[in-house]
């Protein structure tokens, strides 16, 4: 009677307890119902197709011949709406409010939050575009022969690449991962601005000393005047153009995102 009642009472407490997807093993967000009956995060049912390439439910093996179509519950949404952006957060490209991204489709070249996002799982031809998570300036990290993510550097041939890259035209060259190719280039970027930094000084010194004779020397005929102010106006140009440089490599170096540092990077050293 006593193991009867405490088993009774651990039901009770296990029926108490928040439902978790079975996929994710965590709550449910944006809950998405089967017409089997079981229930499942709309995006890890929706990722669980896309992978598999078939339309079955994990728990009972149903097999739909064509994408059923999922009963959500939109009620769950409400709340993030209202949050604003964190640092670093992408906004979904479809959200007048401009809710926080969770996904990023390699076909559409778009980003969605969870609610713009349902058609890419409700939809059978959305469902099978390549979803990545949350990526900023899309159309730049996108192989435009492949429509992958760009995530290696080819050192032989100084561009990024993709996975796909790396085994057809690129292979047998000297690949990296983008992160450890831009920390390389940082420190290169590093060098190249004190040298920047050292020819302005050097430029800067000459010109005060130039200036300097000028006005002690009263007596220099107005063809040496004129050829000192001459290279003087020529040094304050080289000057000027040596200062615009490194604001442009200081603004380069500021670039966060190890992908677009690069692809600026090389686009600075061939301008």
């Amino acid at each position: 009677m006593h193991v009867c009642e405490h088993t009774r009472t651990l039901r009770i407490d296990l029926m108490s307890e928040p439902p978790n997807c079975c996929i994710c093993l965590d709550e449910f967000t944006n809950p998405a119902s089967l017409p089997c009956g079981h229930c499942f995060c709309l995006g890890c049912i929706g990722e669980y197709w896309r992978i598999h390439g078939a339309c079955q439910c994990p728990l009972c093996k149903a097999f739909f011949p064509t994408r059923p179509q999922l009963k959500t519950d939109q009620t769950v949404q409400t709340e993030e709406a209202t949050e604003p952006l964190k640092a670093g957060e992408v906004p979904c490209d479809f959200c007048p409010a401009k809710r926080r991204a969770v996904k990023s489709c390699l076909v559409c070249l778009a980003s969605y939050c969870d609610t713009h996002l349902e058609p890419h799982y409700q939809s059978q031809d959305l469902g099978r575009h390549l979803l990545i998570s949350v990526v900023k300036n899309l159309e730049d990290s996108v192989c435009r022969v492949h429509g992958k993510q760009l995530d290696r550097f080819c050192r032989s041939d100084q561009t990024c690449i993709c996975a796909m890259c790396a085994q057809t035209e690129h292979r047998g060259h000297h690949i990296f991962p983008i992160d450890r190719e831009a920390t390389k280039k940082k420190g290169k970027l590093k060098r190249r601005r004190m040298k920047l930094q050292q020819e302005i000084q050097e430029r800067l010194r000459k010109v005060e000393k130039m200036k300097l004779s000028e006005d002690q020397s009263g007596e220099n005929p107005k063809d040496a005047q004129a050829q000192n102010k001459e290279l003087i106006k020529q040094l304050e140009d080289e000057i000027f153009e040596l200062q615009r440089k490194n604001a442009e490599l200081e603004q380069l170096s500021e670039t966060e995102d190890n992908l677009h540092f690069l692809q600026r990077f090389l686009y600075t050293a061939t301008s």
